[in-house]
């Protein structure tokens, strides 16, 4: 369909994209742009290919924070960017949402998925797109936490982690995307979507 992201294959052999590569490095030191802060993306050899931008104001975000002593008012926007900066998919959690989801949709607004939170107590979320459950999410540990995404059999289909320095790619702190295998749509996007942007809304979160 047109403006959907071209989907992972078995041959590497082409441009590198956020939807080609095996492997993704997401840093974590913001750099501050004019619409917000900007996390860059890059492929196993360092070569930069994208970026997930913070489009919610950090000031508006912490003055509502103080008026009403609670994160329910705050939308969390992100947006997925290519090597170009043209928006690819775009993540958003609505203010006052009582799912406290975050909604993915294509660059044009075309709704995708739902990331929603499952389980108290545990930072657990489903994916799903479609009218159903297409994946499951699980983050796990403290400072150096890991996620990991299932398909409905069981089968993982992502993984996210913090390497250590030495095995990264890129200078300064960072987190290892890996979605090794070619997945269908909606999953595809979904799978970009989550596992680029859930380590920049997790510490937002905790912040």
């Amino acid at each position: 369909m047109p403006g959907t992201p071209g989907r992972r294959a078995s041959s590497r052999s082409f441009e590198r994209t956020l939807f080609t590569e095996p492997v993704l490095y997401v840093g974590r030191e913001a750099k501050p742009t004019a619409v917000g802060d900007e996390y860059g993306v890059f492929d196993r050899h360092g070569f930069h290919i994208g970026g997930v931008s913070v489009t919610t104001p950090s000031f508006l975000r912490r003055v509502i924070q103080l008026l009403w002593k609670s994160d329910q008012y705050v939308s969390r926007r992100f947006e997925v960017r290519d090597a170009n900066q043209s928006t690819v998919l775009k993540v958003e959690k609505p203010s006052k949402d009582r799912l406290a989801r975050f909604v993915v949709t294509r660059a044009d607004g075309t709704p995708i998925g739902e990331i929603i939170p499952t389980e108290a107590g545990r930072v657990r979320f489903t994916l799903r797109a479609e009218g159903k459950t297409i994946a499951t999410v699980v983050a796990s540990g403290r400072q150096r936490w890991e996620v990991t995404v299932e398909d409905p059999a069981g089968a993982e289909v992502a993984h996210v982690a913090h390497p250590s320095p030495e095995f990264s790619p890129i200078s300064g702190n960072a987190c290892r995307v890996e979605i090794p295998l070619q997945v269908p749509e909606p999953l595809a996007s979904m799978l970009i979507a989550t596992t680029l942007t859930i380590d920049v809304a997790l510490t937002a979160q905790r912040g």
